[in-house]
């Protein structure tokens, strides 16, 4: 396989996903794992599967190509367990099946509709799960299916998580069982007051369009609340008010109780709430407020066996891990993510370096202390003492899995994926007095002494990720592709991206493109001026969703640094994003317009000087096309040549690998033309 295939590789594996082991699940006594994988590097079908540790044997459990009126199916994407861990519940587009992990009978339950969401209770005899706006539940039987709580308005779903919780706020749930599995907490979501958009397909002007609710930046959002439900149906209201506090961002019910976080609309103020469950009243467990934002750290809050709140405080210039409002991480050591608790034991996911992820651990009476013991982007699951550790490492693509338990030999988790089919030519440093974290990607046939390369920059740059990192990161190879074809591929995180601590993310504050675009020019006059390979007569910027505001900008406000720019799905506009994400940088764009319009490239269209190529998806519901017609629209009005690819049937991403290919080959044609560079 050439390394031209490597863009229709890059989508049959799912961005090399396809056969990678996930959504691990250890039983109780930690001797075994569920997990999901899919047969093969380019199999989509997700299959769960057993590992026993003390025979390292493992065992397909179910595979969704085999269950009746399943074919076709995409695979299993999701389970849930019982406490016990021996019964997953699952949904296909076939219904709602459950399978005892032991025998792998599996079975579908007799319930009508599309499912979502299937959860077992504790015990592992009734399973909850979504259905037309109702939360349901059916015993394991396949009996006493009935409804616990069905929808009170036209507009409203219970269960479920709303858009901005899974779009920004990284809450996917919308209800959870009780420890007794008696009750359930639950979310009732009432999108009335959302504004309707509609998604269409020009080219199918027979069909209706597709209506979306969508929360659109200085509009209503979802009314979200939550309800204690018995299995009889009886309905406690949670007190708190939802006009302070408008987004609920976490919630659980632990040996301890019920609790929940919520945020307020201008995300300054984070309050934690126990929540009493048979009267519905809370009392605060904790506070945070910022005068930017509150950061919700992934995995938090969260309690431990002993009842103690594991949360965060942004403090000393760093993000540090709190046990009850006390710092139990030192400075300096900045903290990503909280993996779980075991007990009292806290796993977290920490950088005391920006460019990786490190795995630690903090018991009380003790130091934290660091498992892993090479560089690179770690994550884990732990129960019972058994840890199931997952690296990434800067040596080598992919991702490696093994279970570890004290005074036992690793047990490896096997993964499918395919290796990449090409490999990366990459160096990794520090840019300009700010130790911008830089990466530099050269052509596998290129020599010192060579005419000097054209130079591509090719950043995210925004605040959901970090590009230059100590790991073979999925978009990395796409990156080299383009250096495949005879360009210096230049990739830099500034201001904003994370890794770096609450101060770093919180300078892009009111301002999400000037200092984005700032970093990007410095770091790319630094390397022009130190290496000689990098030709500065042929510059040209890519970039995709976040990554195409600063492509936009660069043809716009630097012509003079950028020849030429791709932009990718990105927001012209920032009135037409959604209201957590983009309020969270900019405020409400009634009491800051000049921020919106600052960061809206539409006002200075009439500047554009050099080639810009403008592409965007249909059928994309995360940046609506909108925001590219908007921007053609103005160029267009003011005379300024540029290109637009619109893509029919299209999300914000392109998943099928022969339009992706020659989506990229459009693009290296684009930037050949533009800057005079002869075909390969």
């Amino acid at each position: 396989m050439s390394t031209i295939e490597l863009p229709r590789q890059f989508v049959r594996t799912r961005r090399f996903s396809a056969g990678v082991p996930t959504a691990f699940t250890v039983s109780p006594d930690g001797t075994s794992v569920l997990f999901l994988r899919s047969r093969s590097g380019d199999d989509p079908v997700g299959c769960l599967w057993h590992l026993d540790l003390d025979s390292a044997t493992e065992r397909l459990v179910v595979d969704p190509t085999a269950l009746p009126g399943s074919a076709g199916a995409s695979g299993i994407t999701g389970y849930a367990v019982d406490d016990a861990a021996g019964l997953a519940a699952f949904a296909l587009p076939g219904g709602l099946w459950v399978v005892e992990v032991a025998s792998g009978r599996t079975r579908r339950l007799p319930v009508e509709g599309p499912v979502l969401d299937p959860r077992p209770d504790p015990t592992g005899r009734r399973v909850g799960y979504l259905a037309d706006g109702a939360l349901r539940v059916i015993d394991v039987a396949g009996t006493n299916d009935r409804t616990l709580a069905e929808p009170d308005g036209a507009h409203v779903r219970f269960g479920v998580a709303e858009y901005a919780a899974t779009a920004s706020i990284g809450r996917s749930r919308g209800y959870w069982w009780a420890p007794d599995s008696a009750r359930l907490l639950v979310a009732r979501v009432d999108e009335s007051e959302v504004p309707i958009w509609h998604v269409s397909d020009p080219t199918r002007p027979a069909s209706p369009p597709r209506t979306v609710r969508y929360p659109v930046a200085g509009g209503a959002n979802a009314r979200v609340t939550l309800r204690v439900v018995t299995l009889a149906g009886d309905h406690t209201q949670v007190s708190w008010d939802p006009r302070e506090f408008e987004y609920l961002t976490a919630a659980d019910w632990d040996s301890h109780g019920p609790f929940a976080a919520v945020q307020s609309r201008d995300q300054r103020t984070v309050r934690t709430l126990a929540v009493d469950p048979t009267t519905g009243r809370t009392r605060p467990l904790a506070e945070q407020h910022d005068p930017h934002w509150v950061h919700l750290l992934p995995g938090t809050p969260v309690r431990t066996g002993s009842g103690a709140l594991v949360a965060h405080s942004d403090a000393d210039g760093t993000r540090r891990l709190t046990l009850d409002g006390v710092p139990i991480t030192p400075p300096g050591l900045h903290v990503r993510e909280v993996f779980g608790v075991d007990g009292d034991d806290v796993l977290f996911g920490a950088s005391a370096e920006p460019t990786e992820a490190q795995l630690w651990t903090w018991r009380p009476g003790t130091e934290p202390r660091r498992l892993d013991t090479e560089p690179g982007v770690h994550s884990a699951v732990r129960r019972a003492g058994t840890l199931i550790h997952t690296a990434r490492t800067p040596d080598r693509p992919g991702a490696r899995t093994a279970a570890l338990r004290p005074g036992r030999p690793a047990v490896p988790v096997r993964s499918s994926a395919h290796d990449p089919v090409l490999r990366l030519y990459a160096t990794r440093f520090t840019t300009t007095e700010r130790n911008l974290h830089t990466q530099l990607l050269l052509p596998s046939w290129y020599r010192r002494g060579a005419p000097p390369l054209p130079v591509l920059v090719d950043p995210y740059a925004g605040p959901a990720l970090q590009r230059v990192t100590a790991q073979q990161g999925p978009m990395a190879f796409v990156s080299q592709w383009f250096a495949e074809q005879g360009f210096a591929v230049l990739i830099t995180d500034g201001r904003g991206t994370p890794g770096r601590g609450p101060a770093w993310e919180r300078e892009v504050a009111g301002d999400i493109l000037g200092p984005v675009l700032a970093d990007q020019v410095a770091a790319l006059a630094e390397v022009l001026s130190a290496r000689p390979e990098l030709d500065a007569t042929r510059v040209a910027v890519r970039g995709w969703s976040f990554g195409a505001m600063p492509a936009m900008a660069a043809v716009l406000r630097r012509p003079d640094v950028f020849h030429a720019a791709i932009a990718g799905a990105g927001v012209s506009d920032q009135r037409l994003y959604d209201t957590h994400w983009r309020e969270r940088f900019l405020g409400r764009p009634d009491e800051y317009p000049e921020r919106y319009a600052a960061c809206s490239p539409l006002a200075e269209a009439a500047q554009l000087s050099r080639p810009l190529l403008l592409v965007h998806g249909l059928a994309d519901d995360n940046v609506f096309p909108a925001n590219t017609l908007r921007l053609s629209a103005e160029l267009l009005a003011a005379g300024r040549p540029h290109e637009v690819l619109l893509l029919p049937d299209t999300g914000h991403a392109p998943s099928d690998e022969n339009l992706f290919e020659k989506l990229l080959l459009h693009q290296l044609d684009f930037l050949r033309r533009h800057l005079g560079i002869p075909a390969g």
